[in-house]
């Protein structure tokens, strides 16, 4: 077979790692992004929005993407940490990504971005929702595992309810992990956590995160770019009995979370500590719809404003997919215009 040459009349390609984790995609831009003014995750964070938001939708959303794609932006840092990053999704921009800060870790060591340091080297990473301590365990020179120390999670609210509209009374709570979800027991709605139920519990997530928007008001005690309802987190008991639970994700207006959401453990984690049905130290592993894991402990308690808080510690695996070049032809016009579920 003859060399293909191709001689490509568009805008400069935008370079990206792909990787999962427990199944959730994760493109993590390497080169060929814009520069990205601002000092701190969130500012660089908002002017990214305000500038450069076709990139987001172009990246992540079809033809080059899907309705569920999600990618990871990294920048320098100034403040000790070895790097910055903040999250992108189809819909808009992620507070935090647990599954997210696995993959990065992984990539950034494997492939030398970060240089490493020791048998099992820490990264120390700003999101837009604080700073995260990751800690990689190789084996063979790979990244075979990763844990991270997530940001405060808290209760913010507590065994309330909220009138659905053709559900019923829907029993809930809502705790901050790096992002605030609600979480549900499927149980009450009679929903079995199966991939074969998928689009019944994606509509029943956006009504329910609906009617909690319409009668509760959602805010963070510092920030008011994370005072948001990210998404709704359906738990059922596990289908493996080694695992502590099973995790469905909704989050955005329909996305679904492939793993079991790092930053929804980490808010189940501070919910189910505070309810004491986890003790300091103790590790649960939690399941995904598509039976993939994540572990998580709580591994010290502290405060956040006023409310009382754990640091959790979350642990899973990731895996390097592939390497993609994007590419913006300027006479598209379907170019990061749609999605279809």
């Amino acid at each position: 077979m003859a060399e293909l040459n191709v001689n490509i009349q568009t805008s400069p390609e935008k370079i990206s790692i792909n990787t999962d984790t427990g199944g959730e995609p994760l493109r993590i831009f390497t080169s060929g992004l814009p520069s990205i003014e601002g000092n701190t995750v969130l500012e660089k964070r908002r002017y990214f929005m305000d500038h450069y938001d076709h990139l987001r939708t172009g990246l992540l959303r079809e033809p080059r993407g899907h309705a569920d794609m999600y990618g990871a932006i990294l920048t320098h840092s100034i403040d000790g940490a070895d790097f910055d990053v903040f999250f992108i999704n189809t819909e808009g921009y992620s507070p935090m990504c647990g599954h997210a800060i696995l993959a990065i870790t992984k990539v950034v060591l494997e492939t030398g971005i970060i240089p490493i340091s020791g048998a099992n080297p820490e990264l120390v990473i700003n999101t837009p929702a604080g700073r995260n301590y990751a800690l990689a365990k190789f084996e063979n020179d790979e990244v075979r595992s990763v844990s991270f120390r997530n940001v405060p999670s808290f209760v913010y609210l507590q065994n309330q309810e909220v009138t659905v509209p053709g559900l019923r009374e829907v029993s809930f709570s809502i705790a901050f992990g790096g992002a605030f979800y609600a979480i549900v027991d499927a149980g009450q709605l009679h929903l079995i956590l199966t991939d074969q139920h998928y689009g019944n519990i994606i509509q029943c997530g956006r009504d329910i995160k609906g009617a909690i928007l319409e009668k509760f008001k959602i805010e963070h005690p510092f920030e008011p770019d994370l005072s948001s309802l990210f998404g709704v987190i359906f738990t059922a008991p596990p289908h493996d009995p080694k695992h502590h639970s099973r995790n469905f994700t909704v989050f955005e207006d329909g996305v679904v979370d492939r793993s079991p959401t790092g930053t929804g453990v980490s808010a189940r984690a501070a919910l189910h500590f505070a309810k004491g049905k986890l003790r300091l130290g103790e590790t649960i592993t939690i399941e995904s719809i598509i039976g993939s894991t994540m572990t998580v402990q709580a591994v010290e308690e502290t405060t956040f404003a006023s409310y009382k808080a754990i640091i959790p510690e979350v642990g899973g695996t990731a895996h390097i997919t592939g390497l993609n070049e994007a590419y913006f032809d300027p006479k598209d016009p379907l170019s990061g215009r749609f999605t279809l579920r």
